[in-house]
């Protein structure tokens, strides 16, 4: 079978939206600035890409018009290699490396340049919103059209993650970025642009342009404390989501180079990293945040993996709303008072279905025969009467339900 991998990577750094240094950069530049990068970094001549995929969450204005197809352009590829745009909003990008993989491995084709690019200072200042909701959804599901902001409040009150939980993490997030850029451990990622930057004077609101180059990420705070961030004012009167436990607007994009295995080891490349797999899953958009909950389970049964065989995490932390709560729904099927009851149901359901199971009690019992002791009833009896403390098994048991 063949093996998708990825052998280059190449970013920008994260600049702020409005007053950062990518805040009058077309996303045409700076997508095509780390495709570029990305394709002289694994050695690769742009003719024999097979398809540039950006995603972008937000694909219009200077990141419409099908911008994947610019960047490709910008990039020195001939007008032989194709573009395509992708959105599925936050995980745009990751998604165009999944669909890239597919593909190689469906046989399509043998090397992908898969990516993301976002303006928000040049997009959302005057986005299009015109007839922007469908009336039907507005009355029905209207929180299909809230926004981050409010999702994270919802998801926060609902289960209930305090104002002090949200900016401790966030001071967390911080300090963990700030020891990475100081040990150095982003410089090879990002690739210098240059860009002109429009400055505006706070006392006069007189505007100019000027040329800078960007070389680092913007947001990163090495001073920032708890006792700083608690004294930030919320974005919503009453509500906990605030600079300090949020992530900045940002101006950037990123690429990477997906080849098939066979490709790589004809260059000479060392991968990266290998494709396994990929999953999604829906939830209610009021608390959209919480999609790894159901999307992780479903990525680690259709490769066969357990939770202890995964080393490293990443999860989104676009803000605090959710700290480490997306880990903790779904390492146990538990009955805290945090975690809604439709949303214990939803998780307890591939657990009733093992109870009706004696092969799968059976498997359970002797894999966890210590805890309780006894028979696979007396297994089946004590989960029955524990769900919350003995659903962490299921998963870890590696156990499919039929």
């Amino acid at each position: 079978m063949t093996d998708a991998v990825i052998v280059s990577t190449a970013r920008t750094p994260l600049c702020k939206s409005w007053k950062g240094a990518l805040n009058m950069t077309h996303g045409a530049k700076m997508g095509g600035h780390v495709v570029h990068a990305a394709l002289e970094r694994a050695k690769v001549d742009c003719q024999e890409v097979d398809d540039v995929i950006m995603g972008c969450a937000n694909p219009e204005g200077a990141a419409g018009w099908n911008i994947a197809r610019q960047i490709a352009l910008r990039a020195g590829c001939p007008v032989s290699v194709p573009g395509m745009t992708v959105n599925r909003f936050c995980s745009s990008g990751l998604q165009t490396i999944a669909l890239a993989a597919q593909r190689i491995i469906a046989g399509e084709g043998d090397i992908y340049v898969a990516g993301g690019v976002e303006s928000i200072s040049l997009v959302q200042n005057e986005m299009n919103k015109h007839h922007f909701q469908d009336e039907w959804l507005h009355r029905h599901k209207p929180e299909i059209y809230w926004p981050m902001l409010q999702t994270a409040e919802y998801v926060a009150r609902r289960y209930e993650i305090t104002r002090e939980d949200q900016d401790r993490y966030g001071v967390q997030s911080q300090q963990r970025a700030a020891k990475a850029r100081a040990e150095g451990k982003t410089k090879d990622e990002i690739v210098p642009i240059t860009a002109k930057m429009k400055m505006v004077d706070k006392n006069s609101g007189a505007e100019s342009m000027r040329e800078v180059i960007a070389a680092e990420d913007e947001g990163i705070r090495a001073d920032t404390t708890y006792e700083g961030v608690s004294q930030i004012k919320p974005a919503i009167e009453g509500g906990c989501i605030a600079a300090g436990n949020a992530s900045q607007f940002s101006d950037g994009a990123s690429a990477c180079v997906v080849m098939s295995d066979k490709e790589a080891a004809s260059h000479g490349l060392k991968p990266l990293g290998i494709y396994r797999g990929f999953a999604v899953a829906g939830c209610d958009p009021k608390e959209m945040g919480i999609g790894p909950v159901f999307a992780v389970p479903k990525l680690l049964e259709q490769t066969g993996k357990r939770i202890e065989d995964i080393d490293l995490w990443e999860l989104n932390e676009a803000e605090a709303g959710y700290p480490d709560m997306q880990f903790d729904l779904w390492f146990g099927l538990m009955s805290s008072s945090r975690v809604p009851k439709d949303v214990q149901a939803r998780l307890n359901a591939e657990l009733n279905k093992v109870l009706q199971s004696p092969e799968l009690l059976e498997k359970l019992a002797q894999q966890f025969y210590e805890p309780i002791g006894g028979t696979p009833e007396r297994f089946a009896q004590a989960i029955r009467a524990d769900m919350d403390r003995y659903g962490r098994a299921i998963k870890e048991a590696g156990i499919k339900p039929e």
